[in-house]
Parts: structure tokens; C-alpha cells; sequence
């Protein structure tokens, strides 16, 4: 049986004081949920201060970006081991990544491989455009994230990975897919890519999870589809309707 697994990306919000006040302010609700694995992605600058206030909690720390390489000069970036020491998982592969920054197929699979090396868990996300949803073209985007994007990794066991499906134009718009759309992508195409790489077993045990606007108000219609063990949570992870979140999807 897969566990529901909850993440808040806090994208870039919060000063390490803000950030400290938030925790504090979720801590309580959050700790109240204990069937559901719950995990924190903060800033780097906040995540030594917030590993302090999650000491001695089952509640996971995860950064939200890092490189393939172990060191050497690439200014501005940080490696698997760095986070490694405060934090156990790790989002890889962010649309917003890939629009901003640059993110390829390629950089991802080096990144994730690099971060299954050093023992974080990653959070790898896949979706597709407005325009790719539009042209029909959401299969051949996703196959082709999931397949390229996870080549060649030694993957033998479900609990190793994440994957988040987050539809591009449902990312901080307010417009969230349909439980029954989310969940035709998330088992059809995503769990599907993953039973080619690594195998029925395997695939059958990884969390998939749902992004884009999702809400205390329509969580549950995600939760309850078959195939979606969970969410990566926006902007709905900055305040309290975290934990509404958390706890619809342990119901």
C-alpha cells in the first residue's frame, strides 16, 4: 500500500525568520496527521533553521533544486551532499526550472541520479504546456520527460522516488485539472513510463502525486482517484489550508 505523500514547495517565499514563524504556525496541525508522510521544501537560506525546528518530527525537509556534480566551481548552486546533510528529499525538474533556468530532460536525469547516489529521495516533475495540452500532444510530453528524464538510473525499489505530476497551465493560475483528467495522466502515461523503465513492482510502489492549484477545497477529489497517492503544494503550502490539504489526503 502506498503512503499519501504531501509536499509544500515553497517556491521563493519566506525569509528564515518568516519561515520560522510559518513552521511554527503548521507544526501543531501538521504533526496531528502522522498517516501521512508531510514534507517541507523551504529556501536554502531557511533550511538549516527549519531542520532545527523539525528535529525529533516524523515531518521530512526537502530543498528544492540542486547539481549533478559533487563540487568545483559552479557559483550559485549547491550540491546532493550539501543538502543531503539537513534534508531528505529533493525537487528536481520544475517547470518553472525548465522556463526560467533552463532545465532540460538531460539535466534532470543527472540530477536525480546524482541525488539517488548521495541518498536523498527526488521529487521529479513532469507536465505539460497550455499549448502542448491544447495541440493533444500530453502523452508524447510525458513519455518523453518520464523516459528520458529517468533513463538509465538504478531504480529497484518504489520508496527510492517521487514523481509529481504538475500540468503546466495549472501551476499557480487557479485552474486545476479534473480529479478524473489528473488521474488519466498520473496512471495512463506517468505510472505506465515508469512500468517500461523499472518494472511492474517497482512502478506499482512509487508515489505519484498531483501539482497545480491545488486547494483545501479540492483536494479530495485528487486523493480519492485511484492512482494519485498525493500533491505538491504551491502556494497553498504558505499558509493554513496546508493542513486541510494533509488531511484530505488521509482520509
Amino acid at each position: 500500500m502506498r503512503i499519501p505523500f504531501v509536499a509544500g514547495n515553497w517556491k521563493m517565499n519566506k525569509t528564515a525568520e518568516q519561515a520560522r514563524q510559518l513552521v511554527a504556525e503548521l507544526l501543531p496541525g501538521l504533526q496531528s496527521v502522522p498517516s501521512v508522510e508531510r514534507v517541507l521544501c523551504p529556501p536554502f537560506p531557511s533550511i538549516m533553521a527549519i531542520s532545527a525546528m523539525l528535529a525529533g518530527t516524523d515531518i521530512g525537509l526537502g530543498a528544492q533544486n540542486m547539481h549533478w556534480e559533487a563540487s568545483g566551481a559552479y557559483t550559485g548552486e549547491v550540491s546532493a551532499q550539501m543538502v543531503k546533510e539537513f534534508c531528505q528529499y529533493v525537487i528536481l525538474g520544475h517547470s518553472e526550472r525548465r522556463a526560467y533556468f533552463g532545465e532540460t530532460d538531460e539535466t534532470v536525469n543527472r540530477k536525480t541520479a546524482a541525488a539517488l547516489a548521495a541518498g536523498l529521495i527526488p521529487i521529479v516533475c513532469v507536465g505539460e504546456t497550455l499549448a502542448e495540452n491544447e495541440a493533444l500532444r500530453t502523452r508524447s510530453v510525458i513519455e518523453r520527460q518520464m523516459m528520458q528524464g529517468l533513463k538509465g538510473l538504478n531504480i529497484t525499489s518504489g520508496s527510492q522516488i517521487v514523481i509529481a505530476y504538475e500540468p503546466v497551465w495549472a501551476i499557480g493560475t487557479g485552474r486545476a485539472a479534473s480529479g478524473a483528467g489528473a488521474n488519466e495522466v498520473v496512471g495512463g502515461m506517468v505510472r505506465a513510463a515508469l512500468v517500461d523503465l523499472f518494472g511492474v513492482a517497482v512502478a506499482r510502489d512509487v508515489r505519484i502525486l498531483y501539482g497545480g492549484s491545488v486547494t483545501g477545497a479540492n483536494a479530495a477529489e485528487f486523493f480519492g482517484q485511484p492512482d494519485i497517492d498525493g500533491a505538491l503544494v504551491g502556494g497553498a503550502s504558505l499558509k493554513s489550508d496546508f493542513i486541510e490539504i494533509v488531511k484530505a489526503a488521509a482520509q
